[in-house]
């Protein structure tokens, strides 16, 4: 009777499971395509998904003032938040004999990478605030800033991903996708 028991209940188990697989868990509500466009906003180095838009340094300058300065300071250098970090400085520290400073210019590989950031996560307390030719003007300023674009040079779709950053060969590329 003892080796009844345990066959009876993997049978009425067994008769029971295609009933409960047959209904999925029913979690949330499905997504538009529309909702996932509104967070569907990567952009890659070569700049694919780059909006329309264009700025300029100078355009960059008095919205990097208004939006920008009360956490990363004054040009980018001297961060009034301890957390924000300076944008601006550090060439030459990314060396083994020296403490490195990662601001734009000495550690980041790609200039679409700050659009991208800027656009995400900027500024702090309203992220994703920005028009196009707010992030491509902010991003232009700090990239003038650490001496890597002019202050006249239009950034726009076309010519952010062209933009040579110091460290780009600074990266070792991790295999996932070996060409």
């Amino acid at each position: 009777m003892s080796t009844l028991k345990p066959i009876a209940v993997c049978a009425s188990m067994l008769a029971v499971a295609p009933a409960a697989l047959a209904q999925a868990p029913r979690f949330g509500q499905p997504i538009a395509p529309a909702d996932v466009a509104a967070w569907d906003i990567s952009i890659g180095p070569d700049g694919a998904g780059l909006p329309p838009g264009r700025g300029t340094a100078i355009e960059g300058e008095g919205i990097y003032v208004a939006k920008c300065q009360v956490c990363h300071g004054e040009k980018g250098i001297n961060p009034s938040v301890a957390f924000a970090g300076a944008l601006v400085g550090g060439m030459g520290t990314l060396a083994p004999d020296k403490t490195p400073i990662k601001t734009v210019g000495s550690y980041w590989p790609y200039a679409t990478t700050l659009f991208d950031y800027i656009r995400r996560a900027m500024p702090f307390q309203e992220s994703k605030s920005l028009t196009a030719d707010e992030l491509y003007a902010v991003s232009a300023y700090i990239l003038n800033l650490n001496g890597i674009v002019g202050s006249n040079d239009v950034i726009d779709a076309q010519s952010l991903p062209k933009v040579r950053m110091p460290n780009r060969d600074g990266f070792i590329p991790f295999p996932r996708n070996p060409k």
